[in-house]
């Protein structure tokens, strides 16, 4: 008769003592108790930071230029601090206010979220006041009630074109470029005091610049996989009709004096990207690649647009 064997003692049915098996169980537990953890951080961060990365550059650069401008005209560099405190926070505010109401993908669902969200959205609304009332304050400055004006109604009217589909999404990203771009007028603004000729210059040159950016990514990412100069051509002409509407705008404007020659040179680069676009051989798309090359010309056409106003 076969005897039935039994564990030893301390030891369990696989022969593992039972505080191996705890500790099994333990990490099981702690492992599973840090994916949470992360995936509840990435989930804040998403609820409260902005995810349009690139929409840090169409807003910082047009100010940089719009300042760097002004600049050859005054010194007051307290207003500018002013403005871009008050433009990063509002912009910034955007994204937690979205949450908070349910109109972005990712929204505020548990009471710890929206708690969190809210006291984001206050207390960014509070350092854009502060920063606002001090430029405003004694009826300074009049004119940045029209150009928050205008920022307000573009952004609004790009909410509303988001929720229409795909077939607006291009033209959504346009019209919030423009509200994002009159960083360049507002910053010319406060520093000088006038908001004359040159601010809708500067409004209006970093508008086509970042018109033409927006453009040009959406191309390389819709046409990634096609090949040929004639293919490329069929499904980019929009985008090469665009490019010579845009010399043609900037050659006139300074033949009639509302720009300085030398600032064509600024435009220069972004021309030749997109006109190589059509004769480069094909490749795999890397979309971090593509918006590294994209914020290096943006840089290069603030200093080559400054540059061109000192020389």
């Amino acid at each position: 008769m076969a005897t039935k064997t039994h564990p030893a003692q301390g030891q369990n049915m696989w022969g593992q003592p039972p505080s191996a098996v705890r500790v099994t169980e333990g990490d099981r537990l702690a492992t599973g108790s840090a994916a949470t953890d992360k995936a509840r951080r990435e989930r804040q961060r998403a609820l409260i930071l902005p995810r349009e990365h690139g929409a840090w550059g169409l807003l910082l650069v047009p100010l940089v230029t719009g300042a760097g401008v002004a600049f050859r005209e005054s010194h007051h560099v307290l207003p500018v601090l002013l403005l871009l405190t008050a433009a990063l926070a509002l912009f910034w505010m955007r994204t937690p206010l979205e949450s908070l109401l349910g109109t972005s993908l990712v929204h505020a669902q548990s009471k710890d979220e929206q708690r969190s969200v809210l006291l984001a959205t206050l207390g960014l609304a509070a350092v854009a006041a502060v920063s606002l009332g001090a430029l405003l304050w004694a009826g300074r400055n009049p004119y940045l009630w029209l150009i928050g004006c205008a920022t307000a109604t573009a952004f609004v009217t790009q909410a509303i074109l988001r929720k229409l589909g795909r077939g607006t999404r291009m033209l959504a990203e346009v019209i919030g470029t423009i509200g994002l771009t009159a960083s360049a007028p507002a910053a010319y603004y406060v520093i000088t005091g006038r908001f004359n000729a040159v601010a809708w210059m500067l409004w209006l040159a970093n508008l086509i610049f970042a018109g033409n950016q927006i453009h040009y990514v959406q191309l390389r990412i819709h046409t990634a996989r096609i090949e040929g100069l004639r293919a490329k051509f069929a499904r980019g002409w929009t985008f090469a009709l665009g490019q010579a509407v845009m010399a043609g705008a900037l050659v006139f404007a300074c033949w009639r004096g509302f720009l300085p020659a030398l600032a064509l040179i600024a435009f220069v680069p972004v021309l030749l990207r997109g006109s190589f676009y059509f004769f480069q051989k094909p490749g795999p798309l890397q979309v971090r690649r593509l918006g590294w090359n994209e914020l290096s010309l943006a840089l290069a056409f603030c200093i080559l647009f400054i540059a061109s106003f000192s020389l």
